[in-house]
């Protein structure tokens, strides 16, 4: 029999705050919107969630995966969840009884998420749809959540390189940490989480920050225990009002042999394939570039290793200008038999706004033949506002190749060949 509406009762979603690296992913992924953040915590709505389970395999923690059986009436709300520190313990037998909630009571089924229609009456372009959520069958097995918040482990800086040109805008550097004697195996793909020291404006810690890794899996230096970032110094917010990035200007400002504390690794699908005539196209913006820098570097080993048949290397790459773009004097040191690179600047002067989007479309021939090969891995990382161009630049090249986008795009996600890690 059905509980009463006054004691109704729910599994509510609670994202847990100790081990969320904010990476957004949740929130982008919530079909329904049910998913907000304010400067610290990410939150649910109960709401307005629907238990879909849309936002749980994206989430590289685990932090989003928590559920509290509550009576609805008296629900965690979101002013409660954005000032918790750590997760509220379950209600006990009695605690839940004194609520009116008996054994018999039937706990409120999930209802299936529908994302709304567009204005114009026709189904919306959903790119987040098509992004993978497993591996490339052959990728490496990846170790995640070695360190938390409670036992983060300490590396040492040993170096810290300004890769985009001096006297511009963005300050964007290549950070390099040791480990040591302490393990902490990483693979492309994946990323790390930075405990910044000092306390917030309420006095709490400072919750740690995600970077994605941008070595290949034996190191920034071959053979030791070690691992680089890309960083970009942050000294505006989203709408250009001045601000100091808490995290981003305490790790560009770091010297040598400066400590550092280190949670993760995190992350286990934005892995690259292992196998023989393997194709790895990479999209990417900024700082969504230290992925692709790892892949490449490790392509690259390989190649030199003589070891290892790699099939096509493509990158498409995008910033504002030539200057802005980090890395671009390595890359243009690269073999043009190795990997094919794709430019795009949206504020060079005098010349065309051109996004990673539009050299896509330029490549339809050579990407339409890889979107038919199932040995083709595609990998986007950068500014979400890319993601849905990208996607939709993808489909628009398989369906002029006469290929059929409803067959393709599901095929990608399923054989863990489309990701997309945008922020």
């Amino acid at each position: 029999m059905n509980a009463p509406a006054e004691i109704a009762v729910i599994k509510q979603h609670l994202i847990d705050p100790e081990i969320c690296i904010r990476c957004n992913t949740c929130e982008v992924s919530c079909p329904v919107g049910a998913i907000t953040h304010d400067s610290r915590n990410y939150v649910v709505d109960p709401d307005k969630c629907k238990q879909c389970m849309a936002c749980v395999p994206p989430c590289p923690t685990g932090a989003i995966d928590n559920w509290r059986t509550m009576p609805k009436a008296i629900a965690h709300s979101l002013a409660a969840q954005f000032e918790w520190d750590e997760l509220p313990p379950e209600l006990s037998t009695d605690e839940l009884a004194a609520a009116g909630v008996t054994a018999d009571v039937e706990i409120a089924e999930p209802t299936p998420a529908v994302l709304p229609a567009a204005a114009s009456g026709e189904e919306p372009f959903d790119s987040a749809a098509f992004n993978a959520t497993l591996p490339p069958w052959s990728a490496a097995h990846a170790y995640t959540n070695l360190y938390g918040p409670k036992n983060p482990t300490t590396a040492t800086v040993v170096g810290n390189v300004r890769v985009t040109q001096v006297g511009r805008e963005y300050d964007t550097h290549h950070l390099m940490l040791d480990f040591g004697a302490m393990p902490y195996p990483v693979l492309e793909g994946q990323s790390i989480g930075i405990l910044p020291p000092g306390v917030d404006d309420k006095g709490r810690p400072h919750h740690a920050r995600q970077y994605s890794i941008a070595s290949p899996r034996n190191g920034e230096r071959p053979g030791y225990n070690n691992v680089s970032l890309t960083i970009k110094r942050v000294l505006e917010d989203h709408q250009g009002r001045p601000v100091r990035g808490v995290a981003s200007n305490y790790l560009c400002d770091l010297k040598v042999g400066d400590k550092v504390q280190v949670i993760g690794p995190f992350g286990a699908s934005f892995l690259m394939p292992n196998h023989p005539r393997s194709h790895i196209v990479m999209i990417c913006t900024g700082t969504g570039s230290a992925p692709m820098r790892a892949m490449t570097e490790w392509r690259r080993r390989l190649r030199a290793s003589g070891k290892f048949e790699a099939g096509k290397l493509m990158l498409f790459f995008g910033a504002r200008t030539k200057e802005e773009l980090p890395y671009f004097g390595p890359l243009m040191n690269l073999p043009k038999d190795f990997i094919d690179i794709n430019f795009a600047y949206s504020r060079t002067a005098d010349q065309p706004k051109r996004y990673v989007q539009d050299r896509i479309r330029e490549r339809a021939a050579d990407l339409a033949v890889l979107l038919k090969d199932p040995n083709s891995y595609f990998y986007v990382c950068g500014l979400k506002s890319m993601e849905e161009g990208v996607v939709l630049a993808l489909h628009d090249v398989a369906q002029q190749a006469g290929l059929s986008w409803d067959k393709i795009g599901p095929a990608l996600k399923a054989e863990g060949r489309l990701h997309l890690e945008t922020y």
